[in-house]
């Protein structure tokens, strides 16, 4: 089963987590897993999207405790390590997609592209060699 990373910003706009949830919606729909950091903002928007399609969310969290998940998450892994649980995220994910996002998930993309991970970016960091760049939820899914 194709396991699919979201990354992204964990606080954002209403317009940047209808798009997470409009690519997690199509992940749920594709009968892939999604797989996050568990958290709010673009991890809450795309685990929001994929489990009201019906489809599973894992969240990799960085902390003890699994309450700091996010509703929409069907699995919390608790890991208590901090932004080192960004490693997580990438090697559970077959490809990534990034939206926004912070210096969190600029680590995240570079090691996925460091492990030679496929990543598609939307409104995410801009001119990355190797980061297939999409416009729209639907040109990511598409990609994917």
């Amino acid at each position: 089963m194709k396991m699919i990373g979201v990354i992204g910003a964990g606080h954002c706009n209403n317009e940047t987590y209808e798009l997470a949830r409009k690519v997690g919606d199509g992940i749920g729909r594709a009968g892939a897993i999604l797989v996050c950091g568990g958290l709010g903002g673009v991890m809450e928007g795309a685990s929001r999207g994929a489990c009201e399609a019906g489809g599973q969310t894992v969240g990799i969290l960085p902390g003890p405790d699994k309450a700091q998940a996010n509703p929409y998450v069907t699995i919390p892994i608790v890991t208590d390590l901090g932004h080192a649980r960004n490693i997580l995220v990438v090697r559970s994910s077959d490809i990534l997609v990034a939206i926004s996002g912070g210096y969190g998930t600029l680590s995240e993309i570079s090691i996925a592209l460091k492990l030679g991970k496929p990543v598609i970016g939307l409104n995410t960091w801009p001119n990355m060699e190797k980061v297939r760049y999409v416009s729209t939820p639907e040109e990511a899914i598409s990609a994917i």
